[in-house]
């Protein structure tokens, strides 16, 4: 069986550039809020709460100003990534002690939460150690530029 790419389940309705946030709830207020309004979640809350419950177990901030938050979630219908570029960089807990600009957030439904979700976290976690797709979503100015920057190399 042929592994699904990452890329297929970018929602380009959930990518955002210039996004004002001061802090993680607000980013995830945000994003949560965005999915239900286009029906990936049945609740934004619900959502939220999962998120959390994830946040609680470590940090997802990666480094080099980007963070990977998912939940796994009965709210979530269809899997898929959100992609938020921050107006302004954001404290956030990450392995590098630095803000974080790029939000690369995935909501799992639980029908994907093993397998499908693994394999997808584990190839953006494969482009994030690509120093020149860290760059490139730096320095991204559109919403398709960030997806262009995400499928680079």
């Amino acid at each position: 069986m042929q592994e699904e790419n990452y890329l297929s389940i970018i929602n380009e309705q959930a990518v955002e550039v210039g996004v004002a946030a001061c802090d993680k709830e607000t980013v995830f207020e945000h994003v949560a809020r965005r999915l239900e309004q286009i029906g990936v979640l049945t609740s934004s809350e619900h959502f939220k709460k999962d998120l959390y419950e994830r946040e609680s177990q470590g940090p997802t901030g990666i480094g080099g100003g980007i963070a990977i938050p998912h939940g796994k979630s009965l709210a979530v219908k269809n899997t898929c990534i959100s992609i938020v570029k921050l107006e302004q960089p954001i404290q956030w807990e990450s392995f590098d002690d630095e803000p974080v600009q790029i939000v690369i957030l995935f909501a799992v439904s639980l029908a994907d939460k093993n397998n499908k979700f693994l394999s997808m976290m584990a190839q953006v976690a494969r482009k994030m150690a690509n120093e020149e797709v860290c760059l490139r979503l730096a320095a991204a100015a559109t919403p398709q530029e960030l997806i262009q920057a995400l499928g680079a190399a």
